[in-house]
């Protein structure tokens, strides 16, 4: 197949699940055209059947704000026509679910049909889709799509709530590459940060304030008081780390270690014991998956998707927002002996394996294959 897919170029889950899926199909052979406003974060080597295609916008003073979905509507326009590209791809509804509906139309006048497949990611539902602003465009550019998944049950349930939607939605899961999430643990790298018997707790985030960063930080400051080999890992940056940091400075936090963005964090999440997310939002919980992948049980809030990767008392333990009394028991509970904590990494491992890369991404072509007939018919 020839496949467009449009994303985001960030870090953003979307735009991290857009990349590896096309770099994913491109090593099945099919040819993958990426078109973005720059080149997405995860395409940092070459690869064959992979193309981009860049979004440029005209800088003229009379626009106080660039039109990004008019000349992304252009620029799919040229590659669909000079590349004869069979489905569009688009990630996340805003901007690329409105601007691919005013591509079809375009073509249409030129005798070209490209069905389009929109893919929901999370907060293009629960907050830009939300506001008045937008939720009619939102709306209507889900309805007029060919095919629309979601990451979760959980957001396939929300769209349903939040929106008349006519379309069926399909959900299919994030996924991981087992060859850069698995379990390598390396004890010299475990001495960096501590001793070989202590407990190691993680979190992993953009630091923004949905993440609850000072619930992981209470979370294991009740936990430290109790038992002082019990360390922290907080590994990535945001809005909220300065205020974390400022907490740490005015008391005893020199069990906390703040990584700031790290590449391949497999490695460190292999020498930790537990993994905590206390979100309150989360459409599906990747990072989560990832650290189970890794063998390491999950402490997290029951919020969203997290319910469908974190099974409550087998992978780790649910808990109600903002309930820390609860997430503090959770860690008790999977550290309490060794026999206990790697029945429950063991069950991780096990359990994220249905996320693979390789068991998902046939069923994306299965339904890149049942759009294309359906729309044609």
């Amino acid at each position: 197949m020839n496949v467009g897919i449009v994303c985001y170029p960030t870090y953003g889950g979307s735009g991290v699940l857009a990349t590896e899926l096309g770099i994913a199909l491109s090593k099945k052979g099919h040819n993958v055209h990426f078109i973005s406003s720059s080149l997405p974060a995860r395409l940092d080597k070459y690869y064959a059947n992979i193309h981009f295609h860049e979004v440029r916008n005209l800088q003229y003073p009379l626009f106080e704000y660039t039109p990004y979905e008019t000349a992304l509507a252009s620029k799919i326009v040229d590659v669909m026509t000079y590349e004869k590209l069979d489905v569009l791809h688009v990630h996340y509804a805003v901007p690329h679910a409105s601007a691919a509906f005013m591509t079809k139309q375009i073509l249409k006048t030129k005798g070209i049909h490209i069905p389009v497949i929109t893919t929901l990611h999370g907060t293009d539902i629960t907050l830009v889709g939300n506001d008045p602003s937008y939720a009619p465009v939102v709306e209507f550019s889900i309805n007029m799509s060919d095919g629309v998944t979601a990451v979760s049950h959980s957001l396939k349930n929300d769209t349903l709530y939040r929106f008349n939607i006519e379309k069926e939605i399909q959900v299919i899961y994030n996924f991981i590459d087992k060859t850069k999430f698995t379990r390598d643990y390396n004890p010299e790298l475990k001495k960096l940060f501590g001793k070989e018997d202590d407990i190691f707790l993680v979190h992993v985030s953009n630091f923004r304030p949905v993440k609850r960063i000072m619930d992981v930080i209470k979370t294991w400051e009740i936990l430290n008081q109790e038992n002082p080999k019990i360390k922290l890992l907080m590994i990535g940056d945001g809005p909220e780390r300065q205020k974390a940091e400022d907490f740490c400075r005015g008391g005893n936090c020199g069990d906390i270690h703040f990584l700031g963005r790290r590449d391949g964090i497999g490695k460190l999440l292999s020498i930790c014991d537990v993994f905590i997310m206390p979100s309150e939002k989360e459409s599906f919980g990747l990072a989560a998956l990832e650290a189970m992948a890794c063998g390491v049980p999950v402490v997290s809030s029951d919020i969203g998707g997290i319910p469908e990767v974190n099974i409550q008392g087998k992978t780790g333990y649910v808990c109600a927002l903002g309930d820390i009394e609860s997430m503090v028991k959770g860690v008790k509970a999977i550290t309490k002996d060794r026999a206990t904590w790697e029945q429950f990494s063991q069950n991780c491992i096990e359990f994220a394996d249905s996320f693979d890369i390789n068991e998902v991404v046939p069923v994306y072509e299965q339904f890149y294959q049942h759009v294309i007939k359906e729309s044609v018919a």
